[in-house]
């Protein structure tokens, strides 16, 4: 247990960015900083100079102003760069040369390569078009993509501009796309003509039709080619990427420099309580924490072939394109990762020669079960660090990985979501690595675990809080005037500290072993899933009276349980269930099915009529519910204890 699986060697800690921009810390300090500890409370106790130093060993371009935090009365009050101006875009295309930028391989059916010189060109004829379409300062611009080029050269043309970029995957459902892009109103909607998914190639044509028809604003569509499939483009109003870009000559492109804490991406909650929350991230905040996680915790160098498996509505996505600050090659990769029974994949992230290899917990042990094991038929010499977020990465997981991936690399179980757009906990090249932890809290994170009095406790499980202000907390949600659903998301638990909804402990070692979420989010397999979501189209099964979701810990995961009140004399059958289902995955996404669809007789509630999810949660893992007075008929758990369906 306190055996290390992984040391880097004293070649590598002293070669690594964090060595020396620990060196530069120290000289500024005027005091040695020893080791990594260090460092992390120079950079608590001196915040101003710790991100100031940062912006200067990151070289960002931009006005950084006198000042690098001005404190507030409050955590929210806080202002970081206050005089300070720049453009996220300009950043992320410091380069301009014939190096390579982008990789693309989209599930073995196309594959394509973009140079710094073809990105930067095929941006700047972008940020024209948008510009062309009335796109300006504060607009929003929405993708529906797979990952792949244009989605990134359509987020840099957005943020060129000053506008704001939102996006999903195209395996979302008509409502799952409008509850989001309905409510920022984009102006410029970008899609794709398909996708391509474990094999086939995936019409999305009816689809895209629907959501263009609900959304406000009548956005101009443009669609780019994937597939090859005809029909999104003969819709009525919608024009090609191609055609959309050749009157654009390019060239040089006119960076807005905007005030550090400008709009760059609008991202989504999971829904659980109604619509997903707009969660708005400035562009100073995001792209300085991403530069820290990347050059700093992940040791990535210009020159590097960065990947990781996310689709566009995962804040992952956003992580990855930010390593073009760092200048290095990014590594994209759509469809399934087991398809050609996993091979594929690895086949290709070989052949590019990748140095970082990022997926999520489930990922690895899917693989593990289905006995891959490129260690043994990949040449992997490049890679030197795997990231894993999404869901907590089990002990089993770690073992995976040094045994069936490689020995010799930094393996980081990293943490923190999309609220922050970056990571609570994450990585470090200077530490080892131990079987199931994360290796260390965020430089500049005031990051701890506390009781439910509020008392931080160390080797005992609590809330994961942060006490003091950082970069990427959210500007504020959309449309919440008032400032209250974010209070209420982050700071109602503890007053002026964020409380983030995992349940977590600090080791021994000062690293973070992370038990799941705290709340009734559901997470399986790493993907956030709001309650609200699955009842959404649950109600729309004439059949069903009510119903109720929770997770259910399972194989070290959390898989996701339907129950169903039915209305008199209907039976739950296999047609029904898979009535259900498809319902589920077509008006929200794939990832919204629940692993098991259960009848009962009747549903727990409030006195105000509001589903108990967490009280249900406690019965069928044979918990105790806390508080039964506050619920109209507490017999109606009964029915989810001990049922023979949760036992497979």
């Amino acid at each position: 247990m306190h055996t290390p699986l992984w040391t880097p060697s004293p070649e590598r800690v002293a070669g690594c960015a964090m060595t020396q921009f620990r060196a530069r810390a120290a000289a500024l300090a005027g005091r040695d900083l020893p080791d990594q500890a260090a460092l992390y409370a120079w950079s608590l106790a001196e915040p101003g100079a710790f991100w100031r130093l940062l912006w200067d060993e990151a070289e960002v371009i931009g006005e950084p102003g006198d000042v690098a935090l001005a404190p507030g009365a409050t955590m929210r009050e806080a202002r970081w760069f206050p005089e300070g101006r720049l453009n996220v875009a300009e950043n992320l295309l410091r380069r301009r040369d014939d190096g390579e930028a982008l990789v693309f391989c989209g599930e073995g059916q196309v594959e394509r390569r973009l140079s710094w010189a073809e990105l930067h060109q095929q941006v700047a004829q972008a940020a024209q078009a948008l510009r062309q379409a009335g796109v300006g300062v504060g607009d929003r611009v929405a993708g529906m993509l797979p990952n792949m080029p244009e989605a990134i050269i359509a987020m840099l043309a957005s943020a060129s501009l000053g506008a704001v970029w939102s996006s999903c995957s195209p395996d979302f459902g008509v409502d799952g796309a409008l509850d989001r892009f309905g409510q920022v109103a984009p102006k410029v909607w970008l899609v794709p003509d398909g996708y391509y998914y474990n094999g086939k190639r995936v019409a999305v044509a009816d689809k895209v039709a629907a959501i263009a028809a609900g959304l406000p604003d009548a956005p101009q569509v443009v669609v780019v080619n994937y597939t090859g499939d005809r029909e999104v483009a003969a819709l009525a109003g919608v024009v090609s990427w191609a055609a959309w870009l050749a009157p654009h000559p390019g060239g040089d492109i006119e960076f807005a420099r905007l005030p550090f804490n400008h709009p760059l991406y609008i991202l989504f909650s999971s829904g659980t309580t109604g619509k997903p929350k707009c969660i708005v991230h400035g562009a100073g905040g995001t792209l300085l924490q991403h530069l820290k996680e990347h050059r700093l915790h992940a040791d990535l160098r210009p020159g590097d072939r960065f990947f990781y498996f996310t689709t566009c509505g995962w804040m992952m996505w956003n992580w990855l394109v930010s390593g073009l600050a760092s200048e290095a090659t990014l590594l994209l990769f759509d469809g399934s990762p087991f398809a050609q029974d996993g091979q594929l994949l690895w086949d290709w992230f070989a052949r590019e020669r990748g140095t970082h290899f990022g997926t999520s917990a489930k990922y690895l042990d899917a693989a593990a079960k289905q006995g891959l094991a490129p260690a043994r038929s990949h040449d992997l010499r490049a890679l030197r660090a795997i990231f894993s977020t999404g869901s907590p990465l089990v002990a089993e997981g770690f073992d995976y990985v040094y045994r069936d991936i490689k020995a010799d690399v930094q393996l980081s179980s990293i943490s923190g979501g999309t609220d922050i757009v970056s990571c609570f906990a994450l990585g470090s090249p200077v530490l080892p690595v131990y079987r199931g932890e994360l290796q260390c809290r965020g430089l500049g994170m005031a990051v701890d675990i506390w009781n439910e009095a509020g008392q931080p406790v160390r080797e005992e499980k609590g809330e994961l809080v942060c006490t003091a202000p950082f970069p990427s907390m959210p500007i504020g949600f959309w449309n919440d005037p008032d400032g209250s659903k974010y209070h209420n998301a982050y700071f109602a638990r503890f007053a002026d500290v964020w409380c983030h909804g995992d349940f977590a402990e600090l080791t021994a070692h000062d690293g973070m072993v992370i038990y799941g979420r705290s709340d009734a989010v559901l997470n399986p397999g790493g993907v956030r899933i709001g309650t609200a979501e699955i009842y959404r189209q649950v109600e729309r099964v004439e059949e069903v009276l009510e119903s109720l979701a929770c997770g259910q810990r399972h194989d070290g995961d959390e898989r996701v349980l339907l129950f169903v009140k039915l209305r008199p004399s209907v039976t739950l059958d296999d047609a029904l269930r898979e009535r259900i289902a498809r319902q589920i995955r077509q008006g929200a996404s794939p990832r919204h099915v629940p692993a098991r669809i259960v009848q009962v007789a009747d549903i727990p509630k409030t006195l105000s009529g509001k589903i108990v999810e967490l009280a249900v949660k406690n019965v069928i893992h044979g918990e105790p519910v806390n508080n039964l007075g506050a619920l109209a008929n507490p017999e109606a758990l009964e029915h989810f204890r001990d049922r023979a369906e949760l036992r497979s």
